[in-house]
């Protein structure tokens, strides 16, 4: 679908640099699935909640570094 919007430059040529895009398009695709991953891990977080006596990331470090 084509659309024409007006993002500001500089927005842009971050967003293509971090994501390594090679064109705009690639980038604005790119933010867009990346934005809609992480809203829908969010929307599983509050439906679920979290896990209580899960690995904190300093026990999963000490465990990585035992082996």
């Amino acid at each position: 679908m084509k659309t024409t919007i007006d993002i500001p430059e500089k927005e842009l040529q971050d967003a293509m640099e971090l994501t390594g895009a090679r064109s705009k398009r690639e980038a604005v695709v790119t933010a867009l699935a990346e934005f809609n991953r992480r809203r829908r891990l969010e929307l599983l977080a509050e439906k679920f909640g979290t896990f209580d006596g899960f690995m904190t990331q300093e026990e999963l470090r000490r465990m990585r570094e035992e082996t």
